[in-house]
């Protein structure tokens, strides 16, 4: 089992990851991940423990997870409620999704709402168990069950410990930035919202007095939390649930937040919504992927079986190269593809940049 170097969090660290340098859809071959002490000087000298160098490192996304239908008879055993696609996870050295249910057994349902998700407290304990080290709960399911369900949630993440953005008690909780130090790099990452159903927008905004879902409808508070997150770290991360429903292309909303975001201090921009996959490049000098599409999803068919995993190789602070893995979802859970039918997928993939306004295959 992996485990890294942290700080603040108990990810891991271990020796470097080797990911070929390549650009929109490169190649790599991640290894597991492992602890390695880092050397401390004399006991009797005054100075302080020498600091971790900073290695290499990857970073691994997949898109939107929930345990409804066939899906949640999985979690009688977490260990394995997720397949084959943990050991993906897991060779990462740090790895995250979206959680797109509330974390309870009871609560309100939300008036109006078509779908509403909700899952035990033993789906982090899963995501844990894959290899996933992160996950945002900032999206337009994560208050399905309202204000009880969000307590439940919050009672969960606090009992099991378990990192989750984009949710909190109040608004300074909801948009703080996760830290965490692997490989001597520090990572801050935020989660964030721009997908609400209007009608529930005041119910589930976190505010200064109240508990709720980072929204990054207001984009001077999200542009403010990117740049906080900024101070004191090497690489900041952020997550969105953002886009339209079955559009492969980017909006017009999408690019400008992430250009917004892009100039506030964030080197990886990432997200979804769209169900599918949508395009990913460089913005300059960051990473930007609009739609990760759905990932541990019960009823993904079609188009919506379409998924992968996202591997990043960051170095001195900056991503020098990506990798997007295709995979399709059989049974709600996602299996990477290979030879023929991964290369077209991945061919498919790249031609999504296109509509993306603009990134480009490799960093400038």
């Amino acid at each position: 089992m992996r485990r890294n170097t942290v700080v603040m969090t108990a990810l891991g660290g271990a020796a470097a990851l080797a990911l070929a340098a390549c650009g929109g859809g490169g190649s790599g071959t991640p290894e597991a991940k492992g602890a390695t002490e880092q050397p401390r000087k004399p006991a009797s000298s005054p100075a302080s423990p020498a600091a971790p160098a900073k290695q290499p490192i990857t970073l691994a996304f997949g898109g939107d997870v929930h345990f409804e239908g066939v899906l949640r008879p999985r979690l009688a055993n977490p260990s394995t409620a997720l397949g084959p696609i943990a050991r993906t996870l897991r060779a990462a050295d740090l790895s995250m999704v979206n959680l797109e249910t509330a974390i309870t057994t009871g609560g309100t349902k939300a008036p109006g709402k078509e779908f509403a998700f909700r899952a035990p407290p033993s789906a982090l304990k899963a995501l844990k168990a894959a290899g996933v080290d992160v996950t945002s709960m900032a999206n337009n399911h994560g208050m399905d069950y309202m204000d009880s369900g969000l307590r439940d949630s919050l009672r969960a993440i606090k009992s099991t410990g378990f990192p989750t953005v984009g949710i909190g008690r109040n608004a300074d909780e909801a948009y703080k930035a996760h830290r965490v130090t692997v490989k001597g790099n520090r990572l801050a990452i935020v989660g964030a919202t721009q997908v609400l159903d209007d009608h529930l927008i005041p119910a589930w905004t976190a505010t200064d007095s109240k508990g709720g879902l980072a929204s990054a409808k207001n984009v001077p508070r999200m542009v403010q939390a990117v740049k906080d997150a900024a101070k004191g770290s090497d690489v900041v991360i952020v997550h969105l649930h953002w886009g339209a429903e079955l559009e492969p292309c980017a909006t017009p909303v999408q690019r400008q937040l992430a250009k917004q975001l892009a100039d506030a201090g964030a080197d990886v921009i990432v997200g979804g919504h769209a169900h599918i996959p949508q395009g990913g490049g460089y913005m300059g000098g960051a990473y930007v992927h609009y739609g990760l599409g759905n990932f541990v999803f019960y009823s993904a068919n079609g188009q919506t079986a379409n998924s992968g995993v996202l591997v990043l190789r960051v170095q001195d602070g900056k991503v020098t190269a990506d990798k997007w893995k295709p995979a399709r979802i059989s049974g709600g859970l996602p299996r990477l593809l290979t030879g023929a039918a991964g290369a077209a997928e991945l061919k498919r993939w790249k031609g999504l940049r296109s509509c993306t306004g603009g990134l480009t295959a490799r960093p400038s």
